[in-house]
C-alpha cells in the first residue's frame, strides 16, 4: 500500500486556494514546534458565510494537502459549518493519512479556528475561549 493517498498527492501537488487575501476578515496562524509545520489561513466572510478562503502553509506535503483540502471544506461555509469541521474529516477527505501526519490535520482544524477567532474579536463577537483551545494531538507527542 502507498504510503499517500492519490487525493493526498493530488491537493499536495496541485494544492487549492494557495496565498493570501490582503483584506481578509479573519486570519488565523497555528504551528507545531515538534515538526516545524506552520499554517496560515485567510478567511473572507459576508453575511456569516466564507465567500473566499486562502492558505500560506511551511511544511511537509501533509501539512500543504491537509490546508489544501481544508479550503475546499470550508469555502461557501457558514461559518458554525466551518467550526464543525474536525481533523478526522480533513484526513477522511484526503483518503487518509499516515499516523505519524495526522498533527497535520490537527493543524488544518486549528487554522480554521484561529481564524474565526480573529474574525470574532475583529468584530466584537462573542464566544466560548473554551471551544478555540488548542486540542493535543497524540501523533504530536512522538
Amino acid at each position: 500500500m502507498a504510503l499517500y493517498t492519490d487525493t493526498v498527492m493530488d491537493h499536495f501537488m496541485n494544492p487549492r486556494n494557495v496565498g493570501e487575501i490582503p483584506d481578509a476578515s479573519g486570519v488565523g496562524e497555528v504551528g507545531n514546534a515538534k515538526c516545524g509545520d506552520i499554517m496560515k489561513m485567510y478567511l473572507k466572510i459576508e453575511n456569516d458565510v466564507i465567500t473566499d478562503v486562502k492558505f500560506e502553509t511551511f511544511g511537509c506535503g501533509s501539512a500543504i494537502a491537509s490546508s489544501s483540502m481544508a479550503t475546499e471544506m470550508v469555502k461557501g461555509k457558514t461559518i458554525e459549518e466551518a467550526l464543525a469541521v474536525t481533523n478526522k474529516e480533513v484526513v477522511e477527505a484526503l483518503g487518509g493519512l499516515p499516523v505519524h501526519k495526522l498533527h497535520c490535520s490537527v493543524l488544518a482544524q486549528e487554522s480554521i479556528r484561529a481564524a474565526v477567532k480573529d474574525y470574532y474579536d475583529r468584530n466584537g463577537i462573542s464566544y466560548d475561549p473554551e471551544f478555540f483551545r488548542e486540542e493535543e494531538c497524540e501523533s504530536c507527542e512522538e
